[in-house]
């Protein structure tokens, strides 16, 4: 802009008008206008955007107001001039239409346009028009917002009517705490919400990612901020999160397996946990550890909230859509994608999409626990082409990976069922760290089903079925036990030479037990049920400690520990599932021994 504060007339543009950077010019004394006209073009626009209850429109016409005012102060004429535009040209404004008109008019009227678009700015000094670019800067040194955040503060709720609260603390482990004694006005949460619009369009750190007529969602730095007010909502309301804790993925203590999973084989990982819990923290770990191993790696999100380095480039599915995401991905061929939040239908249906294009995916979802994370593709994803899309699913509570489930495609006769004639494609879900299986999901008549499956049958029918069932066996063996599996099967476990009297020739005699006792029974003998009851871990030998990672359920468990079937010690396993042996002791030393000599070492519950 140079020297010049004499100006005879000015037209601002409406870039600077919602800005409110003529206000604050003439404040500053840095320009002195003669006259002001405004385009009723400008007007006609801020007053579409009110209409539509967009932040943008308010802003603009409260700079028109502090216009007038400061008219009578600093001595100048404000004026409204030039054609209303019509429908059309409002509605296609984002094309140029309305910057045309106050092109003109500020041609016509020989005067100096004032504007912040770059594109206008060009433009007019192409038809000699005089011309003050005003280009963006930061305009606040500290948002009014960031008053309310100290260094605990995960997330800030301001409502009109209403105390400031806060959440403060950790995933998982947090208080929700008024942070002031009086309460806000609506113009106090107006004006922090004009400040905080001001600043995300003039901050190269700021973007708006969604604006609708009720609600703004709005990324500015580390802030994922949403906005709502009425009719939408009952009042004027910001929330505004930020991650409190940035982690390697090195500090989630991973076992063995699940790194190795991640690390050569990232396709289909789901990562699910409930609201707050830390899944975007566990995906950014993810996202930086790929970054690190030198891979391309790129994100999807809506809004673009992940702070993440500057060679990971991060994609808004909300300025965008599926299918410029799918070819954007295909040909930019990317080592690794995270696709954080799948909220709605189109989202699990565009990570199907890219699965099953080849592209790795781990993907973000909100789930209760581990298998409603699954469920939310059953009905929007065909059953038999679920574990193609999902193979591995993270669930994380309280910050921290909470337990693990694996998918693949069988055919067999669902747990529960007897005939043979039954089987069908069933896809199983296991235990990733244990492989034992958890869930079947398969079709039943029409609808697709859930069913949970466990070692035993606890139900007092079951318990009482397994009693009877045990006193029947123990005419043939002394030492008989039993487990139903269901309301029409079970399993009796016996001594090794009870097995043939129980079977009979060419299986008469069981088969008359199973007409008996209306069950479908499986005869093993006592040793393998035994033999079952060892558990899978991963071990690790740390400076102070020799650490065993149990799977989540066995957590404050009583555990034997065999060196080469030899009892060694008991030990209690944590609220974590990990049982550590101080190394300062003779014990410690043998299971370091073994450990690494690849002696065979079994956990016993």
């Amino acid at each position: 802009m140079g020297e010049k504060i004499n100006i005879e007339k000015l037209v601002p543009d409406t870039s600077v008008i919602i800005e409110g950077l003529v206000s604050s010019k003439i404040e500053k004394k840095e320009i002195k206008p003669k006259s002001i006209l405004i385009h009723e073009a400008v007007l006609a626009e801020l007053e579409h955007q009110e209409n539509q209850n967009k932040q943008t429109g308010s802003l603009g016409l409260d700079e028109i107001s502090r216009i007038r005012k400061l008219s009578k102060k600093h001595d100048f004429s404000l004026e409204f001039s030039g054609k209303r535009p019509n429908a059309s040209q409002i509605k296609y404004a984002t094309l140029g239409e309305i910057d045309s008109l106050i092109r003109d008019m500020a041609y016509d009227e020989g005067a100096t346009l004032m504007t912040s678009d770059k594109t206008q700015a060009r433009v007019a000094e192409a038809k000699g028009i005089d011309v003050i670019f005003l280009e963006i800067k930061k305009l606040f040194k500290k948002l009014k917002l960031e008053n309310y955040f100290d260094d605990t503060t995960m997330s800030v709720h301001l409502k009109e009517n209403c105390f400031p609260y806060a959440k403060k603390g950790m995933p998982g482990s947090w208080k929700f705490v008024a942070v002031k004694k009086t309460k806000l006005t609506r113009k106090d949460v107006q004006d922090i919400s004009r400040e905080i619009i001001e600043e995300s369009k003039a901050s190269k750190q700021g973007f708006i990612e969604i604006e609708r007529a009720g609600s703004t969602i709005i990324q500015l730095g580390k802030f994922r901020i949403v906005i709502t007010r009425p009719p939408f909502s009952d009042g004027w309301e910001i929330t505004a999160v930020r991650p409190v804790k940035s982690l390697s993925l090195e500090e989630y203590q991973l076992s063995e397996k699940l790194n190795k999973r991640i690390s050569e084989q990232a396709e289909g990982i789901l990562i699910a946990g409930s609201p707050g819990m830390g899944k975007s923290t566990f995906a950014k770990a993810l996202a930086h550890f790929y970054s690190e191993k030198e891979k391309i790696v790129k994100t999807i999100e809506a809004p673009r909230d992940m702070i993440l380095n500057d060679n990971i480039t991060q994609y808004a599915i909300s300025h965008g859509d599926a299918q410029e995401i799918h070819d954007i991905l295909l040909l930019s061929r990317p080592d690794y994608t995270i696709f954080d939040e799948m909220r709605n239908t189109a989202d699990f249906q565009l990570f199907a999409d890219l699965r099953l294009s080849g592209i790795g995916l781990a993907g973000v979802v909100h789930a209760t626990n581990t298998i409603d994370a699954i469920q939310r593709f059953v009905g929007r994803i065909e059953l038999g082409v679920i574990p193609q899309i999902i193979d591995t699913v993270i669930f994380i509570k309280n910050g921290k990976v909470d337990n693990v489930l694996s998918l693949k495609m069988v055919v067999k006769v669902p747990t529960g069922m007897t005939e043979a004639d039954l089987a069908r494609p069933v896809v199983t879900v296991n235990d990733f760290e244990t492989g034992d299986l958890r869930y079947e999901l398969y079709s039943y008549g029409e609808e697709t089903v859930v069913v949970p499956v466990q070692g035993g049958y606890s139900s007092p029918a079951g318990k009482l079925a397994s009693e009877k069932i045990k006193d029947f066996f123990k005419r043939y063996s002394d030492n008989v036990e039993v487990d139903v599996v269901s309301d029409n099967k079970c399993t009796v476990y016996v001594s090794e030479q009870a097995i043939p009297e129980i079977i009979g020739r060419q299986g008469k005699n069981i088969g008359n037990i199973e007409k008996q006792l209306g069950m479908s029974i499986d005869v093993k003998e006592m040793q393998e049920k035994t033999k079952g009851e060892s558990i899978s871990f991963n071990t690790d030998i740390k400076k102070k400690n020799i650490v065993f990672y149990l799977d989540m359920k066995y957590k404050n468990k009583n555990i034997d520990i065999y060196v080469n079937d030899d009892y060694l010690l008991t030990a209690k396993s944590g609220k974590t599932g990990i049982i550590k042996i101080k190394k300062n002791n003779k014990i410690a030393r043998i299971l370091s021994d073994a450990i690494n000599t690849g002696e065979k070492i079994k956990l016993v519950l």
